[in-house]
């Protein structure tokens, strides 16, 4: 069975050594000392490793159950469940007027990424249900917080974010369910949503559904859809569930991974429901909820691909098989471990060079959220909003990517379910997919974030990237040559790319769209490099300073090196791949594409 161990001394770092977080302007970071964060993540550490853990291979195997309306998840996970709210540990960053512990959300970040990582498909039960507390904060009225909000703080209600339709998904403009006005300030809500994650099951005593639907006189598209909650069971004025709505699960989904969090198919039946904000603006309330599940759902993949390589470390150091080329290093044994060749090397380099880059850019994204919220920080509501799409799509690409990484170690033993592998490799494929597949994540950044506000987020970035590396640099000569040089030649190349855009997106929008993918890829690797710049500035301030755990330091900057040397050069390669166009994308009809067939 695989284990997981909390990487809480990493998260540290970067809490402390990089972003600085007790030192910040941002409203409530000042209580964010190295020691409460440790207790903090350290007790939640304990939750991941020893409760959800060992729930992972139990949900997988035994999946969610549909009898008679009813779905029951897998064993163990009710009283996991349980463990988790009484612990406040769904309440760490909403609001105190409605239970919450009012802490940032770069805490809140923290601690799901230890839970994801540890039993992913469980996490996403309280996850989504924080993602409609957040989209009824934001959005609701008085009355609808202080009944809905309570209870989902503290999960004793779940919550659900219904968009997807049998005949569309991206296309939300498409949407069937309707929504009949019932002459009393209610509305009945008829139709079918698929792909509900969490939208029944036996954890929570009421479901909390946020539903897309069109009013009667909705205009057509998108600017026709408003949002409803339609709970499971009816609230009373004084709080208790009355009677049950007329909504069901039709089905469960048969699905490659996340086995333990029940997909639902959700009928609408005349089902009573609430319009939350104004008519017709439900996809504003909606995006609320959907930004920062996206950047969720990043932290979901790198946190895949972190468990995944621990468990490939550990494997690479006990197996045996052949010698080291430069001479045995095991001599009292029959072969050596197969950690002491280069290609398994690179593998396990590739893994860890990821998944620690990765998380700094997350919680990097996550204090610009906090900035945002705390401070009505304007510039950080812009960044966050541009590297939103990179932070989902590039982090998930390749933190599935880092599964099959971590897989491939393995060798035989990867492939087979005994050792765990395989199971984070399917769990972390539905990242690439789910809100907002990659693809069209890339046609948000480039077709949307790229001009928005005039373009001022990414100028921003590019004034950024230019005072980091002119204020940083004639400092020390290596750091120079190994972090700042290579740093300055991606964003040139991220640069260039956007030049490329601007000179051949107009009179050709696909010259601009079938290069997306390759920008976001592109923009995502110049962020990483950003990172590991000022891990690597970070980690040789503590050995000059000298800091205790000089081994940390020194590994923190050897595997920065490696991300600068081995994966940021890639930047010129997608720079090479936009720059082609779309002569080639776009060059056969589409009945060509079948021309092979017999």
């Amino acid at each position: 069975m695989p284990t997981y161990t909390p990487p809480t001394k990493d998260m540290q770092f970067v809490l402390h050594d990089v972003l600085n977080v007790s030192d910040s302007d941002i409203p409530g970071y000042d209580e964010l000392d190295r020691d409460f964060t440790n207790a903090v993540l350290d007790e939640a550490g304990k939750l991941a490793s020893e409760v959800l853990a060992p729930l992972n291979t139990v949900g997988d195997k035994q999946g969610c159950t549909l009898e008679n309306g009813v779905v029951r998840t897998p064993d163990g996970f009710k009283e996991a469940f349980d463990q988790v709210r009484e612990g406040g540990w769904t309440a760490l960053d909403c609001d105190p007027e409605y239970g919450g512990q009012g802490l940032p959300y770069l805490m809140s970040t923290a601690v799901g990424e230890m839970l994801s990582a540890a039993n992913m498909a469980f996490n996403m039960y309280q996850g989504l249900t924080h993602g409609a507390y957040n989209a009824l904060h934001a959005h609701g009225s008085d009355e609808q917080k202080q009944k809905y909000l309570p209870k989902m703080v503290t999960c004793e209600w779940g919550g659900t974010m219904n968009l997807t339709e049998p005949h569309c998904g991206t296309d939300l403009g498409l949407i069937r369910t309707k929504a009949e006005p019932a002459g009393d300030d209610t509305y009945k809500i008829t139709g079918q949503k698929i792909w509900i994650s969490a939208g029944e099951h036996d954890m929570c005593d009421n479901i909390i559904h946020l539903v897309l639907a069109k009013l009667p006189d909705a205009p057509e598209g998108v600017k026709g859809i408003s949002l409803f909650i339609v709970p499971k069971f009816m609230v009373n004025d004084d709080g208790s569930l009355g009677e049950r709505n007329s909504l069901s699960c039709g089905g469960l989904e048969e699905k490659m991974g996340i086995h333990g969090n029940a997909t639902c198919v959700m009928n609408y039946d005349g089902a009573t429901g609430f319009l939350v904000g104004e008519p017709h603006k439900g996809m504003r309330a909606m995006f609320t909820m959907m930004n920062e599940a996206r950047l969720g759902v990043g932290l979901q993949g790198y946190a895949q691909g972190e468990v995944a390589y621990q468990n490939a470390l550990g494997f690479a150091l006990d197996r045996l098989q052949g010698r080291d080329v430069t001479g045995v290093q095991a001599p009292d044994k029959p072969a050596d471990p197969i950690i002491v060749h280069p290609d398994v090397r690179r593998n396990l380099m590739d893994q860890k060079a990821f998944v620690e880059g990765a998380r700094a850019f997350t919680f990097w994204g996550a204090s610009m959220i906090d900035a945002s919220h705390r401070k009505g920080d304007e510039d950080a509501e812009q960044m966050i909003s541009l590297l939103t799409p990179v932070i989902k799509g590039f982090l998930t690409d390749k933190g599935f990517e880092t599964t099959v990484l971590a897989q491939q170690t393995l060798g035989g033993s990867g492939f087979t379910q005994e050792w765990g592998l395989e199971q984070f490799v399917r769990d972390a494929r539905i990242t690439m997919i789910y809100e907002g597949t990659n693809g069209i994540q890339s046609l948000d950044l480039v077709g949307r974030k790229l001009a928005q506000n005039g373009g001022k987020a990414i100028m921003a970035f590019f004034d950024m990237m230019k005072a980091y590396i002119k204020d940083n640099a004639g400092q020390d000569e290596a750091f120079d040559a190994q972090f700042l040089e290579p740093l300055k030649a991606a964003s040139k190349d991220l640069q260039a790319a956007g030049m490329y855009f601007m000179q051949n997106g107009m009179k050709n929008p696909n010259n601009a769209l079938s290069g997306s993918y390759d920008f976001m890829h592109l923009f995502g690797h110049v962020c990483l490099g950003l990172m590991w710049a000022k891990m690597a500035k970070a980690a040789k301030g503590a050995l000059d300073g000298g800091a205790g755990d000089a081994a940390f330091y020194e590994t923190k900057i050897a595997t920065g090196r490696h991300y600068m040397a081995r994966h940021l050069p890639m930047t010129a390669t997608h720079l090479k791949r936009i720059e082609s166009g779309a002569d080639t994308v776009m060059a056969l009809e589409p009945e060509q594409f079948a021309s092979a067939a017999g």
